[in-house]
């Protein structure tokens, strides 16, 4: 289970942020100073990955990165007007609040991983490519038309142990259409 970040962390990782990075819009720096000297605020703040997902998110841009500038996400309303979003943060001090970052290598940032915790709410599928499903369908259909040529080759021997040569010719017909289509088909995973 994941620990909490704890407030005296949010606060030195504030501190550190705002010492080595500028951001593009001033009032960023203002929320959060604001944020870093409200304690009762950084424990419902969470410093997450993709905060357009969450009911209430801020993301916030330095200088040196090409995402935007400043967005606040507030359930399904959106706005980058970031006076009316401190005025929300400082009517609801304990409403939970999810905050990016988006900085220069923020990947790579050791301080910036140690306060990150997991977005909840994130979509399950939001990281999976169109080449990972279609890699997935193959070997789904490949795991498929293994199954059903196993079972297949399994009634066939039966019909032959039992001599029923009606059930052996149905059978071996089913098998050999069996992988015509399948290796008509379009496949990374074929063997």
């Amino acid at each position: 289970m994941h620990t909490p970040v704890s407030v005296e962390d949010k606060k030195s990782f504030i501190r550190w942020f705002l010492n080595h990075y500028q951001l593009k819009k001033r009032e960023s720096v203002w929320i959060l100073n604001y944020l870093m000297n409200h304690d009762e605020i950084l424990h419902h703040l969470h410093f997450v990955r993709e905060a357009k997902f969450c009911p209430r998110g801020i993301i916030m841009t330095s200088q040196c990165s090409s995402e935007t500038a400043f967005r606040f996400y507030k359930n399904q309303l959106v706005t980058t007007d970031a006076e009316k979003s401190f005025h929300d943060i400082r009517l609801n001090k304990t409403e939970a609040l999810y905050l990016q970052l988006n900085f220069k290598k923020s990947y790579r940032s050791a301080l910036y991983i140690a306060v990150l915790e997991e977005n909840p709410f994130i979509p399950n599928d939001y990281f999976i490519t169109a080449q990972d499903k279609e890699v997935a369908q193959q070997l789904l259909d490949q795991s498929r038309y293994e199954f059903q040529k196993s079972f297949l080759n399994k009634q066939i021997d039966q019909a032959l142990d039992c001599m029923n040569e009606e059930a052996f010719l149905k059978l071996t017909k089913e098998l050999q259409m069996l992988e015509e289509n399948f290796l008509n088909q379009p496949k990374l995973l074929k063997r």
